[in-house]
Parts: C-alpha cells; sequence; structure tokens
C-alpha cells in the first residue's frame, strides 16, 4: 500500500514537472487523489491512515529536494492535499448530515411560523370580543395584546439565534477548509452565513456609524471569501479567519450599542 501511494504521488509529480504544470494547487491535487484512491480501502481511524499521509507528504519532499529550502508552499499544499484524501470520506457524510439538518431546520421555521400564525389569530380573536366591552377594559385589551406582538424579548431572542447561526456557519466553514473539506462544502457554509447573517442586521435608521462601518466590513469578508473558493486561492483560510474575527467583533458591539441605546 505504502509503495503504491509513493510511485505514484512520483510518477504524477514527474509527469508535472515535464510540462511544466508543478504548482502547488497541482501537487495539493496529485497527493489528494493518491490519498483518497489508496485510502478507500483503508479503515478509519486507523494508524495505517496515519502512516499514508506521512508516506504521501514524505515523497512529495523527496521529490522536491532539488528545490532546497524553499518548498514550504509546496509542502504545505501536500500537507492539504493528504489531509482531504484521507477525509474525503467523513466530508461526504458531513455534507450529507448538512443538509439533512437544513431539512430539519426548515421544517422546524415552518412549524414556528404556523405556529405564530395561530397565536396572531388567538390575539385577533380577543380583541375582536373586546368590541361590545367598556372604553376602558377595551383600551386594556388591546394594549395588552400590542405588548404580546411587540415583545423585544422575542425580537431580541431571534435577533441572538440568527447571529449565533451565522457565527456557526462561518467557523463551520473554518473547520471544513483548515481540515480537508472540499470547496463546495465551504461555499454552503458561507451562504448559510449570509442567510442567517441578513436575518440578523439591524434595519433601524439610528444605527451609529461604526456598526454600520463594520457590517460593511464583514459584508466585504464573506464576498472576498466567497470570490476565494470560487478562483481556489491560498489566501481562503486568511479570508475565513478574517471573516471569523469581524463576525465575532461586529456582533459583540451590536450587542453593546444596542444595551446603551436602551439605557437611554
Amino acid at each position: 500500500m505504502t509503495n503504491n501511494i509513493k510511485e505514484k504521488i512520483q510518477a504524477d509529480l514527474q509527469e508535472a514537472k515535464a510540462t511544466g504544470q508543478l504548482r502547488t494547487e497541482n501537487i495539493r491535487e496529485i497527493v489528494r487523489t493518491a490519498v483518497s484512491q489508496v485510502s478507500a480501502e483503508v479503515k478509519e481511524g486507523s494508524s495505517d491512515l496515519r502512516t499514508l499521509v506521512k508516506d504521501a507528504v514524505s515523497t512529495v519532499i523527496e521529490n522536491l529536494q532539488d528545490k532546497g529550502s524553499e518548498i514550504k508552499e509546496e509542502v504545505t499544499a501536500s500537507i492539504e492535499g493528504a489531509l482531504e484524501g484521507v477525509n474525503s470520506k467523513r466530508h461526504e457524510a458531513i455534507v450529507k448530515t448538512q443538509t439533512e439538518l437544513k431539512q430539519i431546520q426548515a421544517k422546524l421555521d415552518n412549524e414556528e411560523e404556523q405556529l405564530q400564525q395561530e397565536v396572531e389569530g388567538m390575539l385577533a380573536e380577543i380583541q375582536n370580543t373586546s368590541q361590545e366591552k367598556s372604553d376602558s377594559i377595551k383600551n386594556a385589551i388591546a394594549s395588552a395584546v400590542n405588548t404580546i406582538q411587540n415583545s423585544e424579548e422575542v425580537a431580541l431572542l431571534k435577533k441572538r439565534y440568527a447571529q449565533l447561526q451565522a457565527q456557526l456557519a462561518i467557523i463551520r466553514a473554518n473547520l471544513a477548509a483548515r481540515y480537508g473539506g472540499r470547496s463546495v462544502e465551504v461555499k454552503e457554509y458561507l451562504d448559510d452565513a449570509k442567510t442567517w447573517y441578513d436575518q440578523a442586521r439591524p434595519q433601524a435608521e439610528n444605527v451609529t456609524t461604526q456598526v454600520k462601518e463594520k457590517h460593511s466590513q464583514l459584508e466585504n469578508k464573506l464576498s472576498e471569501a466567497g470570490a476565494a473558493i470560487a478562483k481556489k486561492e491560498r489566501q481562503l483560510k486568511q479570508n475565513l479567519r478574517e471573516l471569523l474575527l469581524a463576525a465575532a467583533d461586529l456582533f459583540k458591539d451590536k450587542d453593546s450599542h444596542q444595551q446603551k441605546a436602551n439605557v437611554k
């Protein structure tokens, strides 16, 4: 098994050299393909997988010794390719599970919407039955219904939930990119992050300039990460890291500004 993967990687590297295609992205793909093919025959979690990754990376280093010490990017690419190849099955399972979770989430959202509509109908019925009451009772009922319908606690819970879901999606994108996830997997997480972020974004006109700037920064980081995926840039991990930090900073500031506004 070890000899097979070494021979395949060595042959593919030599072919890439001969055709002038020995670039980092090609090295990553060569290693990913070789490791993925061989790891399909190995039991998950076994020590053989670790040996597989080690041998794959060692083969790349051995075949690029003529470049001297200037092979950091190539070594990084080989490690990324090996991790992506050895974890390909698991990431397929993760994508499948994520799809199932989305379906469950959609069902929950639908049920919550139905519940909200039922509550609205009940409140409307309560108001309708108060028409024959005195003005004071009618006003009291209307005030109570309005309080329930415009609950700040409910709005805050919804906003907080959207914030947490947006951050969680960004965290998943970072983990997928760092530990061998395919670009389609990272993109799906970023799409989820954008959807939740849009729900968490405040619509009030009195949002401070500082918060507006941070919103703009986060939107830019989302766009940059998406563009890096499309171009398969190695800068993707740095883009995702900056996006994660920007999201944490934005949501922290949003809460502090909201608290100050409520105090006023």
